[in-house]
C-alpha cells in the first residue's frame, strides 16, 4: 500500500515525533497541533479525512466535525475526553472512543506519589536540605498509614488507588454519580459531606461540565486544617482560587496537583505556595501507557473504519 493509499487522519494536539511515527506507518498523518489552525486544515483536507485522533484537553467540536463528510471517528489518545462533542459526534452518526485503562497504573502510582510528598514534605525537607538546612526544615509530619481516604470518582483509576492504600491500613469512602455495587468501600452521597469524613481526598474524576469546580470552597473548608487534596482527574474539577485562598489561610493542610486549570500555564495564584506540589501533567506518562495509547488509539481507528463498533467507545 502507498503512503497516499491510506486512510487520511488529522492527529490534532502536540505529540511526541515516535508517536507520529507510529501512526504513520498506519495512515496518511497531518499534524495540526495548534487550535488556531484548524479550520485552515479542514478548508484543505476536510473532504479526505476519516479519523482525528485528539486528546480530552485539545478535543474537537461539532462545528469542525460538519465541515468533514467522511469523518468515521474521534478518537482520543488516552483516557480523557471532555472537550470533544461527544452528543454532536453521535447525532451525526460519527463513532467516539477513549483508551479507558490505558494508564490506570501509572496514574494510581502518581497519585500516591503525590499525596506521601506532600504529606511528609518531601520536596520542602529536600529542598531545604540542598541550601544547607538541618534544624528548620526537621519537623514531626503526620502518619500515612491508619488514615481516612477519600475518593472523588471510583473509575479504574480510583479504585486501582484504593486497591493500593489498603496496604497502608486506611479506611475508605468515596463519592461518585451512583453506588458500585462491586466495592465494600464506604458510598457518600456529596462531596462535602465526604471531605468532613476524611483525612486525604483524592480527586480522580473526569472533567467536563458536571464536575467542574466540584471541588470548591465550601469542600476545601469541608477538608479541614489537618486535611489534603490531591487531584489526578482533571484541573476543571479543582477551583484553583478557592484551592489558593484555602493553602494560603491553612483550611487545608496541604495538597498535591498533577493537573491544574489553564494549562499548561499555572495560575499566579498558585505559584510560591510551599504547602502546594504541582507536576505537569504527567501520571499517565510512562512508557507502558504510552505504548499502550497508541495501541488503543490504532485498534479504535481501525475497528470504526472497517465498519465495526469502537472497542473503547466513549460513554454517554
Amino acid at each position: 500500500m502507498t503512503q497516499h493509499a491510506k486512510p487520511e487522519v488529522i492527529v490534532a494536539f502536540p505529540v511526541a515525533a515516535s508517536a507520529l511515527e507510529v501512526l504513520r506507518a498506519h495512515y496518511t498523518v497531518h499534524h495540526v497541533p495548534v487550535i488556531a489552525e484548524r479550520q485552515a486544515a479542514i478548508d484543505q483536507l476536510g473532504g479526505r479525512i476519516v479519523a482525528v485522533i485528539t486528546n480530552g484537553t485539545y478535543g474537537w467540536d461539532a462545528a469542525l466535525m460538519r465541515q468533514m463528510p467522511r469523518l468515521k471517528v474521534v478518537a482520543a489518545f488516552g483516557a480523557g475526553y471532555e472537550n470533544i462533542d461527544v452528543v454532536a459526534a453521535q447525532q451525526l452518526g460519527i463513532a467516539t472512543s477513549h483508551g479507558r485503562g490505558t494508564n490506570t497504573l501509572s496514574v494510581a502510582d502518581h497519585a500516591l506519589a503525590l499525596l506521601f510528598a506532600i504529606v511528609r514534605d518531601i520536596i520542602v525537607s529536600a529542598e531545604g536540605l540542598q541550601q544547607g538546612k538541618w534544624q528548620t526544615i526537621r519537623h514531626a509530619r503526620p502518619d500515612i498509614s491508619g488514615r481516612r481516604l477519600g475518593i472523588f470518582g471510583l473509575g479504574l483509576i480510583g479504585q486501582a488507588i484504593a486497591k493500593r492504600v489498603r496496604a497502608f491500613d486506611m479506611s475508605i469512602a468515596y463519592c461518585n454519580r451512583k453506588p458500585n455495587p462491586d466495592v465494600d468501600y464506604a458510598f457518600v452521597p456529596t462531596l462535602q459531606a465526604l471531605a468532613g469524613q476524611v483525612d486525604f481526598l483524592i480527586c480522580a474524576a473526569p472533567g467536563g461540565a458536571e464536575t467542574r469546580h466540584a471541588v470548591n470552597a465550601a469542600v476545601l473548608q469541608a477538608l479541614g486544617p489537618q486535611g489534603y487534596l490531591v487531584n489526578v482527574g482533571r484541573g476543571s474539577v479543582v477551583d484553583s482560587d478557592a484551592l489558593s485562598f484555602a493553602l494560603r489561610h491553612g483550611q487545608i493542610a496541604g495538597a498535591g496537583l498533577d493537573v491544574f486549570e489553564g494549562e499548561p500555564h499555572l495560575p499566579e495564584t498558585l505559584k510560591g505556595l510551599p504547602n502546594l506540589i504541582v507536576t505537569p501533567h504527567v501520571a499517565g506518562f510512562s512508557p507502558d501507557s504510552f505504548a499502550a495509547y497508541l495501541r488503543s488509539v490504532v485498534d479504535n481507528v481501525d475497528a470504526c473504519l472497517a465498519g465495526r463498533s469502537a472497542l473503547t467507545p466513549i460513554p454517554l
